[in-house]
């Protein structure tokens, strides 16, 4: 079994949350911790911008990648969302069994 963080960035908490309930309802993440300002800046447009966001870091298997990554730009608010899969090359064996609990590959 492979594992995976996403992080995902979005324009307020309640859209994290709503995001993270969503995709652990339907089994595709065991978690998500919400950070809810982290500034970024970035090129739009032709601006550079500077904006508060939320950062969500989501635990999942690679497997569900992009089942996940359709989930969100269902929901997600903005044109081009941040979906960045992040291979966890080791950790905790009780943890990814969690992690194997929890979602639909299990």
């Amino acid at each position: 079994m492979s594992y995976c963080i996403i992080n995902c960035t979005v324009n307020s908490k309640k859209e994290a949350i709503e995001i993270s309930k969503h995709l652990v309802k339907k089994k595709l993440i065991a978690c998500c911790n919400i950070i809810p300002s982290i500034t970024s800046i970035y090129e739009w447009n032709g601006n550079i911008n500077e904006d508060n966001e939320v950062l969500m870091i989501i635990k999942t298997e690679t497997a569900l990648f992009k089942k996940i990554e359709a989930e969100i730009k269902k929901m997600h608010t903005y044109d081009i969302p941040e979906i960045i899969c992040i291979p966890i090359n080791n950790g905790s064996r009780k943890y990814l069994d969690w992690i194997d609990e929890q979602t639909l590959n299990n």
